[in-house]
């Protein structure tokens, strides 16, 4: 496939477009407080780092979003995922000036899943970190090819195939695009609610307290029925990329 990516902030027409491309996020993942936040801010704040995919048509079939951020030393952050967009955001209110660039998604048009287009813009988004003078991309990386929610991330993110090569798809994208596996975020993204918007998001019960397997979830939901909650905490996988800037 042709593939034209475009800087969002050099046409600005592409951003309904953009949101109209269906992508396949679990429904429960929608609700993660900080990424809310992002979505809500990106197409003003973040603009330059927000990249979309076009076909030979002119139809959008991918997007990838990333956020400069403040790093405080060289050791990526446990909470990963949110820590990266907050202080992202922080910095764009505050007049704070990154010193890194974290990726925050690469999404593509559900039937288009699996033709190699993640990996073509994985390299786009790398390209533009370089453009902006960061040596380096980073990503708290989501192992969606995790389906035991009970296996640690520890273990999942440093399993490899015969080939050497990660047994996760995804971060087998990543570090065939030259990324190094640094560590594990073990709460990259926390979403909480009562168990009521649990019982809407996933259409489980959520009456027993203790861990609730959810489908696509990468650790289980844990449940408490006694006071009515429950909160998930995604673990992800920091994994570097040296942009050549």
């Amino acid at each position: 496939m042709e593939l034209t990516t475009t800087v969002l902030a050099d046409d600005l027409s592409l951003v309904e477009p953009m949101w109209a491309m269906e992508t396949t996020w679990p429904e429960f993942m929608r609700y993660d407080p900080i990424g809310g936040m992002y979505y809500r801010s990106c197409t003003t704040l973040f603009a330059e780092y927000v990249l979309v995919g076009q076909d030979e048509t002119g139809d959008v079939v991918a997007v990838a979003h990333s956020v400069p951020f403040v790093l405080d030393d060289d050791d990526l952050p446990p909470n990963g995922w949110d820590h990266a967009i907050r202080s992202g955001l922080l910095a764009a209110v505050e007049g704070d000036t990154p010193n890194a660039v974290s990726a925050v998604e690469i999404a593509v048009r559900r039937d288009l899943q699996g033709s190699g287009l993640s990996g073509r813009m994985l390299t786009a988004m790398r390209d533009n970190a370089a453009r902006h003078g960061f040596a380096e991309l980073v990503a708290p990386v989501r192992p969606n090819g995790k389906t035991d929610a009970h296996e640690p991330m520890s273990t999942y993110a440093f399993r490899t195939r015969d080939d050497g090569l990660p047994v996760d798809p995804w971060l087998r994208v990543h570090v065939r695009a030259g990324g190094v596996i640094d560590r594990v975020a073990p709460r990259s993204m926390v979403i909480p609610g009562t168990l009521e918007e649990w019982r809407e998001r996933t259409g489980l019960p959520f009456d027993t307290t203790g861990p609730v397997e959810v489908p696509k979830a990468l650790a289980p939901v844990w449940c408490d029925a006694e006071h009515g909650t429950a909160v998930y905490v995604e673990p992800n996988v920091w994994v570097r990329h040296r942009t050549g800037a």
